[in-house]
């Protein structure tokens, strides 16, 4: 099949798992898109948002209609690497055999990821890097694709353990999660309190996963379109000679090169689910603030003035 048709067929295919998901979740629109997006580029996406928004709930549906293994986590204070990776026990015949952990399936929900300490969120971070985890000197591979999911209560950060720019950054994208709106609530009341239950089909499987993740990356991109992500990248940096005032005030730290590499592969995603053969800055500026927000370090004075990684991010753009 020529990269023309397949792109084609991505489109419906992507509207149909759309349609698929809203079975489930109601509303979330932009949300389940950025989603979607990180899996077709082989990314990870970090959760932002208060409890009860059905943010498990959401990614067991994709999970399901993408036709692939789930599992979720709670990371807790007390949660040891080995309790994720899994560990060597002694068999019958005193012979060492090693018991998978929970990470090794498709898709992870990280639950609360910031709750857990350093080492925990270290071991799950090298299994998102390497695809990969090793014990006891052995590395085991893990089953591809493979798609790491964590969420975030932005509320309580008493007992947490933030994650470090370093770590922050292996995701592609941070994803905020806003509250319905009131006919939205509405509807999830309705559905959620009646005797009602929805099969979700699966339209999608690893192997054709995989298939769309080539998919992407053989996109061409124009090369005015891949100047014009660094540009937009290099803009946030302040302590380059050419950043401007308005980044000098407000930012303390700007986003490094692996933004430039998933504003393009994310671009060249958007451009692919809206049946475009190539992207251009358009898409760019698509999928711009969910790969930025997590990149740019805000400082002491947009804290003080309330202006938001939002804020900065669109006056970049």
């Amino acid at each position: 099949m020529s990269d023309v048709k397949a792109i084609d067929r991505l489109v419906e295919k992507h509207k149909a798992l759309k349609q698929e998901i809203a079975k489930v979740i109601v509303g979330q629109d932009e949300v389940i898109d950025q989603i979607l997006l990180s899996i077709y580029t082989g990314g990870h996406s970090l959760l932002i948002g208060v409890p009860g928004l059905a943010k498990t709930l959401m990614v067991n549906t994709i999970a399901q209609t993408l036709g692939l293994d789930f599992k979720r986590i709670q990371f807790t204070p007390d949660l040891m690497p080995s309790d994720i990776l899994g560990s060597e026990v002694l068999d019958q015949n005193r012979n060492f055999k090693f018991i998978k952990g929970p990470i090794f399936a498709n898709i992870i929900l990280a639950d609360e990821i910031n709750r857990t300490p350093p080492k925990t969120q270290a071991a799950l971070l090298e299994a998102m890097q390497e695809r990969a985890v090793t014990i006891a000197g052995h590395q085991h591979k893990l089953e591809l694709p493979y798609f790491v999911l964590a969420t975030q209560n932005p509320i309580e950060q008493e007992g947490t353990y933030p994650l470090p720019e370093a770590q922050l950054d292996r995701f592609m994208f941070a994803i905020e999660l806003k509250y319905p709106s009131i006919a939205e609530e509405i509807q999830v009341v309705k559905s959620t309190t009646s005797d009602r239950s929805v099969t979700v089909n699966a339209l999608f499987n690893a192997q054709e996963i995989l298939e769309v993740q080539q998919l992407v990356r053989r996109i061409p991109v124009p090369d005015n379109v891949v100047e014009y992500a660094v540009k937009l990248v290099n803009s946030t940096r302040p302590n380059l000679e050419t950043a401007s005032d308005y980044v000098k005030q407000y930012i303390d730290w700007g986003a490094g090169p692996r933004a430039s590499q998933n504003l393009v592969l994310g671009a060249k995603a958007h451009a692919a689910i809206h049946g475009k053969y190539s992207p251009d800055a358009e898409d760019v500026q698509a999928v711009a603030t969910g790969i930025l927000r997590h990149r740019i370090i805000k400082n002491y004075k947009a804290e003080a003035e309330g202006i938001s990684e939002e804020t900065l991010i669109g006056k970049l753009l």
